[in-house]
Order: C-alpha cells, then structure tokens, then sequence
C-alpha cells in the first residue's frame, strides 16, 4: 500500500466529489452475520468514547462519517465525504462545502449548524477546554445547553482533546458552509478532519437525547447503515438508511455477534450461522482454506502492537531497565513463529505513508542480550516482580505473544509476572501494581502528530492516565502540532522517536499488526487495509 503524503492531505476541488450510486429498485436484499472477538469496550457507539480497533469495525464505514472520509479499498487516501470540497485561508483557518441532501437518520437534513455543533462544547469538550502553546481556548460555536452534554464522561472530552488540541471555533459562513479556527497554526488540519473522532452527529437528536448514555447507544449519524438494536456484550444490529446520501445499502441488516473463543467463531461460519469470521490469528488460515467453500482475506494495517510502560512503578523508574525491557525482544521469532511471517517488524512507530516525514534510517531497538543484562546490572535491578497486565487475546495472539515476551525477559533476569485482567479499566486503573501493558497505535492520517503526539504527547492517553511523561517530548509534541516548518518539523520528529522509544522508553514496538477475516468464497465482498468493514454498496456484489 502506498498513499502519497500529497494524496492523503491534499486539497480537494469539486472534481473529486464522489459519484452517487445508482438506486436500487428491489427491496430482496440479503442480512449477515458477523462473528467477532469484541463489538465495543465501553459499551457505547459514540465515537468519542469509543475509541478502539474493535470500534473501527462497527464504526466505519457503517454508522460514522466525517466531512473528510477515507477510500477504505483505495489505499486509505482522504476523499471527499459529508463535505464536497476543502480550502486553505490560512495556516489556521480551512474552509468546507457541504454535501447537500444529506440525511441523517431520523431524517433530518445536514446543515452547517450540525457540524457547528459535532465540534462545539456540549457535545466535545464539556466544561474543559483544549490547552495550545500553554493557554486554555475557549471553543465558541454551539451555545445550546442539552441533557446529554451534562451527564458527558471525563473521556470524550480527553479524545477531543487528543484529537483538537487548539481548536478555537467551527464557524457557520452559510447553510452549506463552516470554517474551521485553530488557535495555532497546524500543517494536520485536513487530517484531523479525517481521524477517528472527527465525525459529524445530528443536533436535534443529541439535544432529545435523555441521558448522555441513551445517546451513545443509539447515536443518529448519516452512514449507510443506523442502529436496530445493540445489546451490549452480546450483539449489535445495523438496518439499512435507505436515505443515504451514497444510493440505498445493498444490504437489509448488518448482525456483529460477541463470540471470544476463535474456535467458535471459525464454528459458525462453517456451520452457516454466520457469513463472516473476524479476528482470526494467522495459524488458522490453511485449515479453513483447505475448504474451499472458503477464504481468508487480510494482511497488514496502519497499526502497530506496543508494549507500554509505567515509568512510575518502582521497577520502572529507571530509564535503564525500560531499555533492557526494550532490548530483550526478538521481535523476528515473534512474527515467524505466532504470525507465519504474515507481518512485519517496523521502523519504529511510524509507518512509510508518512511520505517525506518518514524516517527511513530508523529501526526498532535491536535485540541484544547482553546489553540487556548490562543495562540492568547498571541500573541496580535485584529481581523484583514487575507486573504485566493482560487481557486475554483481546489483541490477536495477545496471550501467547505476552508468553513469549515474560520468557525473553526472563533470560536476562527480568521477573515479570502476568496479571489477567477482565477489562481495560482494570488494565488502565492507576495503582502500584500498573508497570507494563499491551496496547496498539494506529495512524488516522499520514504525519506523525496522529500517532505519536495522540497517544502518547501531552494530551495523549498514556500522559492523560498517568504513566509516562516527558518534559522535551512535550515541548517537541507543540512544535510538530504548531511548526509550518517542514525541515525542522522532522528534525523533531526523529528527536521524539529517540526519546520515547531510546532514552525514556513510553512504550516499545513489537510488530506491524495484521487483521485477517474469513468468509464464504462466493460472496464478492473485499476487506480493507484496516480494521474497518466496509459494506457499501461498492463492495458489495459483483
């Protein structure tokens, strides 16, 4: 996959509207079913709270679009998606035209004061604000106090601050018109546009909402499919919008069930209780294609597995020991040996689509015993447990992976000790036994900022729950946020990679991550270079 930094930030004319699909005439259009490992981890649809590979599935493109949307089977390039076209006035200021007709799903036509308010306080940042170059902003625009906005979880504001920093005011210029102020410039608008995040939400319907939660289970978006019925840790029921602004969805239902067990799932896409099988670990594949009823579509994604560190533990607190950690992976044995080399190991937390930001002489740290057992000679570490919180196989091949890891660390005399843990509270919950976890980051959109500065700069979630903190990361995090200087901008960069995967381990990069979902042989359906299904109409059929 290669998509041009040119091609994924560019500016979009009015040529690159994309073309309305023919309106189907029949209504006999068939339902699937789906089995998966996880449908939501906070048993909520809201993208803002929701924000997890799992989500991404159900998410996009079936229920959440933005104004800039991604060609899923295109090589994850922007499009034009709820705005038609885009334009820069300034560093800080970017101009959209609205698509027009479009409806969401309760019917209500998209206007300009939608998008107004998807980004404005009530619904993004509550009664915090986003903090740029050391002051608060005040986010103007929506000004309509509603009963959702008041019962609004700590963690949608922490997203929409991960994902504006400096966002000062989306303004309506017209029906079919916004701009958008940042308070600082910012090279990433157009990708911020396209991050997961970023989508637009009915107003009428987020203001009846009754509670903040009644909303988030039954968000009114302008997909192609809207929310039948979601039962949360059990199933989730898409229903075709037929007023999609895209032509009418080629199918009548979408069904995700929660099936943890691989072997189940694999169970009931033989046995025809489902059509799709996701989540599936790479030792799996040639025994369903030894049928060919069957095949396995997937491969690698814009995600890369970590493992995290809280450098606030004990064990921890020496940069020294988090390198020896860092050092004591041969991350080559993992991929050959749990993913049939179906992956890769990367340069780091980067990804090649970052075009001219990427740091083509950058490497992971190389696996070396013996620095290992220096290092931690060095750093004085008499053997104490240092514990590993896990969820079991939330992540594919996450158990047997974090097994390997425990007995890599172990021959260099590191004690780690696994903790299974029912959920990610209990993962993320901040008390003395919280030392390493696993996690994975993706990259909305191609620059560093959507990775490294999201997750883990200073309103990213590793600093917002407390485990690492850096103050030159920091300072470099505003710089490449801020900075319209290309050169200096990727000398930060490769100084923040130093810092956060070198110097001051936050986390450590195992492997590129991978998806890969089986399905019947004779459905002409094409899965995307991402977690995302993507069951419109152009990928549906022959």
């Amino acid at each position: 996959m290669t998509v041009t930094r040119r091609a994924a930030f560019g500016l979009a004319a009015s040529t690159l509207i994309l073309p309305r699909f023919a309106i189907a005439q029949s209504n006999d259009r068939p339902s699937i079913t789906i089995a998966v490992q996880k449908i939501s981890n906070s048993n909520t649809l809201e993208v803002l709270r929701e924000q997890s590979n799992v989500g991404e599935r159900i998410f996009f493109s079936s229920i959440w679009e933005g104004l800039i949307g991604r060609d899923w089977l295109g090589g994850l390039k922007a499009v034009p998606e709820l705005a038609t076209e885009w334009k820069r006035l300034s560093d800080s200021v970017i101009e959209l035209k609205l698509r027009e007709g479009v409806k969401f799903h309760n019917g209500d036509e998209m206007t300009a004061e939608d998008v107004v308010f998807s980004f404005g306080s009530s619904r993004m940042f509550g009664d915090t604000q986003p903090v740029a170059q050391g002051r608060t902003i005040q986010v103007r625009g929506d000004g309509i106090p509603t009963r959702a906005g008041r019962d609004l979880p700590a963690e949608v504001p922490a997203v929409a601050r991960r994902s504006w920093p400096a966002l000062e005011r989306v303004e309506a210029v017209g029906k079919y018109t916004v701009r958008f102020h940042n308070a600082t410039p910012d090279v990433t608008l157009e990708g911020r546009l396209s991050r997961f995040g970023s989508q637009i939400i009915s107003r009428r319907a987020y203001a009846e909402a009754e509670t903040w939660f009644d909303w988030a289970r039954k968000p009114v978006t302008t997909g192609p499919y809207k929310i039948g019925e979601f039962r949360p840790d059990r199933s989730l029921i898409l229903v075709a919008h037929d007023e999609y602004w895209g032509g009418r969805p080629p199918l009548k239902q979408v069904r995700f069930v929660e099936v943890p067990e691989v072997s189940a799932r694999i169970n009931m896409l033989r046995s025809g209780e489902a059509d799709f099988a996701c989540d599936l670990p790479p030792d799996q594949i040639p025994g369903i294609e030894s049928d060919r009823k069957y095949e396995v579509q997937g491969g690698t994604i814009l995600n890369h597995r970590l493992t995290v560190f809280d450098k606030n533990h004990p064990q921890l607190a020496d940069a020294r020991v988090r390198r020896a950690m860092t050092h004591s992976i041969d991350r080559d044995s993992i991929v050959e040996s749990l993913w049939s080399g179906r992956t890769e190991v990367p340069k780091g937390l980067q990804w090649p689509y970052y075009d001219d930001m990427f740091v083509a002489d950058w490497s992971v740290p190389e696996f070396d015993q013996a620095e290992a057992r220096r290092l931690l000679k060095e750093a004085g570490y008499k053997g104490d447990p240092i514990p590993y919180r896990l969820l079991n196989n939330y992540y594919t091949n996450q158990t047997p992976t974090a097994q390997v890891l425990v007995e890599m660390w172990k021959q260099v005399g590191l004690n780690v000790q696994i903790e299974m843990k029912e959920n990610w509270s209990q993962i993320l919950e901040r008390s003395p036994g919280r030392a390493v976890r696993d996690w994975s980051n993706s990259a909305p959109f191609n620059d560093p900022v959507s990775s490294l500065v999201s997750q883990h700069g200073p309103n990213g979630q590793q600093q917002q729950v407390g485990e690492w903190t850096n103050e030159e990361m920091n300072r470099l995090s505003v710089e490449l946020e801020t900075s319209t200087n290309h050169p200096r901008r990727k000398v930060a960069f490769r100084r923040m990679l130093e810092i956060c995967e070198r110097e001051d381990p936050a986390y450590t990069v195992l492997h590129q991550n991978a998806t890969f979902t089986a399905k019947r042989r004779d459905i002409a359906w094409k899965s995307a270079p991402a977690f995302a299904m993507d069951f419109r109409r152009g990928n549906w059929g022959a």
